[in-house]
């Protein structure tokens, strides 16, 4: 099983994302996305600060050299950014359901974009097993957004910008995801992680700056519910997620961690119906079980 361990750990990174994902829903309804975001990096970075503190006596990376802190700032910008805003404004033009299965051709892109900047390879049946764990997610988003959708009378028209900002944040979350391989290295996975981190917080303090929203900022710090939310998506997402997925790609390809990193939508069934009550459709049931035979096939 010790030849598993970037699969291991990008499928627990899949576990996080989900948590994450459900804290995030709420808080992002209360404070907005963009505060939100600054606020979310801010608390990671103070997680990991402690973490590093007790564990590696450093409070910040300072023994990370200048390459190393310049692929990862970059990376960092490029993922938690550039991606992210691309992605929450095509939720706005073209809706959540089609930017999510724009979202579903991370890993492919991952993929690619690891085989040209890191030359990495993957064997004809990782190739296809990823290729079935994508199918059943996108199964899962389409059944899971139309079941969603269906009790919405506002209707949101597809149109190429929206399209262009969806692939772009696919874009931006694999070449992070590939960035953050290329500086990381041997590096400590939680150290790389908290030079992500401030990448992030410094490009979201210049995105609120100029959008003048620190006011509104300052008021979801305000709204104790949103900060409960916020505080524990903070930890199982930027701080304990990010991390994993860093240790992933560390012990396994950048397309493979892509794959099973991107789970949290067939994860996310179980307590959406437990917490939530919602129903699940067929499609989502036949998306869930391919993607299981899919991420089995990693393993066999």
């Amino acid at each position: 099983m010790s030849n598993y361990q970037g699969e291991i750990f990008a499928i627990i990174t899949s576990v996080c994302w989900t948590i994450s994902a459900l804290s995030y829903e709420s808080a992002g309804k209360k404070i907005g996305s963009v505060p939100m975001n600054l606020i979310r990096m801010l608390m990671a970075l103070i997680y990991m600060s402690l973490y590093t503190l007790i564990f590696r006596g450093l409070i910040l990376p300072f023994d990370a050299d200048s390459q190393t802190w310049f692929w990862l700032l970059i990376s960092g910008f490029v993922g938690f950014v550039i991606g992210d805003i691309m992605l929450f404004q095509s939720f706005v033009v073209i809706g959540a359901r089609i930017s999510m299965l724009v979202m579903s051709l991370v890993p492919p892109i991952t993929a690619i974009l690891g085989w040209i900047i890191l030359g990495e390879t993957m064997t004809g049946k990782q190739i296809f097993a990823m290729f079935v764990t994508v199918s059943g997610i996108a199964l899962v988003l389409l059944g899971r957004r139309k079941n969603n959708s269906s009790n919405k009378s506002k209707k949101i028209s597809v149109t190429l910008i929206g399209l262009l900002l969806a692939l772009g944040g696919a874009f931006g979350q694999a070449g992070g995801l590939v960035l953050s391989k290329k500086g990381m290295g041997n590096y400590d996975a939680f150290a790389a992680s908290q030079i992500r981190i401030i990448a992030g917080v410094v490009g979201y303090v210049i995105i609120i700056s100029f959008a003048g929203l620190w006011k509104k900022t300052f008021a979801g710090i305000k709204n104790v519910s949103a900060m409960k939310a916020v505080s524990l998506g903070s930890f199982v997402g930027p701080f304990l997620g990010v991390s994993l997925s860093l240790l992933a790609i560390k012990y396994t390809t950048t397309g493979i961690a892509a794959t099973l990193t991107s789970l949290a939508p067939v994860i996310i069934i179980l307590p959406s119906v437990m917490i939530n009550k919602e129903k699940v459709r067929l499609l989502e049931v036949l998306g869930a079980v391919i993607s299981i035979v899919g991420v089995a096939m990693f393993f066999l």
